[in-house]
């Protein structure tokens, strides 16, 4: 290793150790800290933000990336290095470390204030700190720049989902729209789904153990993360050996804390399957939000909701809740976690409705970009189009605007289209990895499920950043993006369940 390199990579893992540590603290603020502690946590993870970014972006570090992108004789791992570093250095030199600084502050104050308005339904509160982050959201693209012709939201985009825009997004949103609306229509004629059995009291000491059982068979280890509670679940990534997730516990509501501790293992497998290699580099991460959402939701969804996953786990189900489920068949409670019902919470949304939930959003916050929709209209046009798409209506803000914590911690743009992205590229990726090892359906019936989980740590996991999302994409599925394979499982298992 050339000492030019050493000492970029020395430098890096520098600044990497202090986004991480920033990562502790904004884990901690969403799990155990407590109230009084909101403006502090602020003012330490805006002085981190800022240090971070003032090193990365430190002249020595582009000296050290324009002297290597010459040099011959790096390895494959290393050019990819210099070349990812050289992206995220341009894109930071952009952005003033003062406004990075500014905006983690008032981000971590944002939240802790959304934690007690969505408490109190008090949206009111909340309006004139969702303005300024849309004004920071706003200034935050203008710094990041965008193509005259393009939209104000495509550098928030390409930030988390690198290459996409506004205008690619919108035809694929279309394209499944118009598949999904008549389906999910077909559906509601049909006789509903009696989904009872999971509607009842669990003990949350219970609803944990078996959730946390499922995770660490699918293969979450424990001993490099952990399982804790908070407001909106969410997966964190302190180091490739530190790889933490969350959920939430509804006493009435079986489902609502499996399946989000299923969605967010999924995210956690894909950070703990990283190559060690990459450890203390930008390139020890997931590649894109799309790809990150694909596999929490093919574990979630696809395994976590199959009927030969429950083959398996509903004996165990059964002796773990003898009184709630002893007497109830497995395919009523197979149904039961599939059922299809429009509603008002996205993370709770069944698998045709949950995408009309994201388009939704990524529609509104591309509005309130661009200025055609201002805050103090958005509880009421989210209202509207609840009523227009999904035919339901909150009886409060806090089923409504208030729901998601996505646009009161971080940008408003950027974040939803990964959902979506992922729900089409979760079965492209399970196809290929079924095609690949025809036993794994198989397997998931006899509660195996290494095959799978080894094919996708080989084929996604451990590249971390070292491939593009469009790479990843065709080299493990052999296609570019395509809601064939996705639309064809939903009509596969949902036509069975409703005989349609």
């Amino acid at each position: 290793m050339t000492e030019k390199l050493q000492e970029l990579k020395t430098r890096v893992s520098a600044v990497t150790d202090l986004r991480m540590a920033n990562a502790v603290l904004n884990w901690d603020q969403s799990t155990y800290m407590p109230a009084g502690g909101a403006v502090a946590r602020g003012r330490q993870m805006a002085t981190l933000s800022k240090l971070a970014h003032e090193q990365f972006t430190d002249d020595r570090v582009g000296e050290l990336l324009t002297d290597l992108a010459a040099e011959q004789g790096l390895s494959a791992e290393d050019a990819v290095l210099v070349s990812v570093l050289q992206k995220d250095f341009d894109k930071a030199l952009k952005v003033p470390a003062s406004f990075l600084a500014e905006f983690s502050s008032h981000v971590a104050a944002s939240y802790q204030a959304w934690t007690e308005a969505r408490a109190a339904n008090d949206f009111a509160t909340m309006q004139p700190i969702l303005e300024k982050n849309l004004d920071m959201s706003r200034q935050y693209a203008e710094y990041l720049g965008y193509d005259s012709q393009g939209h104000i939201a495509d550098p928030l985009i390409d930030a988390s989902d690198e290459g996409m825009t506004v205008a690619e997004v919108r035809p694929v949103f279309a394209a499944l729209r118009k598949e999904l609306v008549p389906l999910v229509k077909a559906v509601a004629e049909q006789e509903q789904i009696d989904d009872s059995c999971i509607l009842k009291f669990f003990p949350h000491d219970k609803q944990l153990a078996f959730g946390s059982r499922v995770a660490k068979d699918f293969g979450y280890d424990f001993e490099r993360g952990r399982l804790d509670l908070t407001y909106h679940p969410f997966c964190t990534t302190f180091s490739v050996n530190d790889v933490r997730i969350t959920s939430r516990i509804n006493d009435n509501d079986f489902g609502d804390c499996l399946f989000s501790i299923l969605h967010e293992t999924g995210h956690g497998m894909y950070e703990q399957g990283v190559s060690q290699s990459l450890e203390g580099t930008p390139l020890a991460d997931g590649t894109s939000s799309g790809v990150h959402e694909s596999q929490s939701r093919l574990w979630e969804n696809i395994v976590g909701r199959s009927h030969g996953c429950w083959q398996h786990y509903y004996p165990i189900l059964q002796e773990s809740f003898p009184e709630e489920f002893g007497k109830v068949e497995l395919d009523t409670f197979y149904k039961a976690i599939n059922k299809v019902q429009p509603g008002l919470i996205r993370v709770d949304a069944d698998e045709l409705t949950y995408n009309l939930h994201v388009i939704l959003r990524f529609e509104l916050e591309c509005q309130l970009l661009e200025g055609s929709l201002e805050i103090k209209d958005l509880p009421e046009v989210w209202h509207s189009r609840y009523e227009s798409d999904l035919g339901v209506r909150a009886p409060s803000d806090v089923d409504g605007v208030l729901q998601d914590v996505h646009w009161y911690a971080g940008t408003i743009g950027g974040a939803f289209q990964g959902y979506t992205l992922g729900n089409i590229l979760s079965a492209q990726f399970y196809d290929a990895a079924v095609a690949a090892n025809p036993s794994i359906p198989t397997d998931i019936t006899k509660g195996e499920f290494q095959t799978l989980h080894t094919w996708l740590k080989d084929n996604i996991y451990q590249h971390g950043r070292t491939l593009t999302a469009s790479e990843v994409t065709k080299q493990a599925s052999g296609q570019d993006l395509n809601i064939d394979p996705y639309m064809s499982y939903l009509r596969g298992k949902y036509g069975a369940l409703y005989s349609l």
